[in-house]
C-alpha cells in the first residue's frame, strides 16, 4: 500500500493577489502577473498559494517507485531573493532545444531560475510551461 507522505508546502486558502501585492518591487509585481497568466493558460487552472511563498496551479498525486505518493501542484512559481522560481517538470521531450532558445536563466532538476523575465523569450517560456505541464498531467494522471 502506498504511503501518503505530509509536506510542509501545501496548499492554503491564502490570497495569491495579496501575497503578489506584498512584493516590493514592482518589476516584480509585473513579471509574476505575467507568470500567473501563462500558468493559468497552461493549466485551466486557478492560481492557490502553497505554503507562505509559493503560487501554484493545479493539483496532482505523485507516485514514486518506491510506493511513497504526495500531492503537488502541476506547476508554480516564488520570487524568491537571487531570481524569479519556476517549479516545472525535469522531463518532458525537447527540454533542451527550448532551453537553448529561452534566454538568460538556469535550470536545475525541477526549477527554471530566471531573474527577470526581460531576460528570456516570452514565446518560449510559455512553450516550456505549456510542455511540462503536459508532461505532468500524462506522468500522473488527471489533476484531482
Amino acid at each position: 500500500m502506498a504511503k501518503k507522505v505530509e509536506l510542509k508546502t501545501k496548499r492554503t486558502a491564502a490570497s495569491v493577489s495579496a501575497f503578489i501585492l506584498s512584493v516590493k518591487d514592482p518589476a516584480v509585481r509585473k513579471d509574476l502577473r505575467m507568470i500567473t497568466a501563462m500558468m493559468k493558460k497552461a493549466t485551466q487552472s486557478k492560481p492557490a498559494m502553497w505554503g507562505v511563498s509559493i503560487v501554484g496551479f493545479g493539483s496532482v498525486t505523485l507516485h514514486y517507485s518506491t510506493g511513497r505518493e504526495l500531492d503537488w501542484m502541476l506547476c508554480g512559481f516564488s520570487p524568491r531573493k537571487q531570481a524569479l522560481t519556476l517549479y516545472l517538470s525535469t522531463g518532458f521531450p525537447f527540454k533542451e532545444s527550448l532551453m537553448k532558445k529561452l534566454g538568460k536563466h538556469k535550470h536545475g532538476m525541477g526549477c527554471l531560475y530566471i531573474k527577470s523575465l526581460s531576460d528570456v523569450d516570452l514565446k518560449v517560456l510559455e512553450q516550456i510551461i505549456a510542455a511540462s505541464v503536459a508532461t505532468m498531467k500524462k506522468m500522473y494522471g488527471a489533476e484531482r
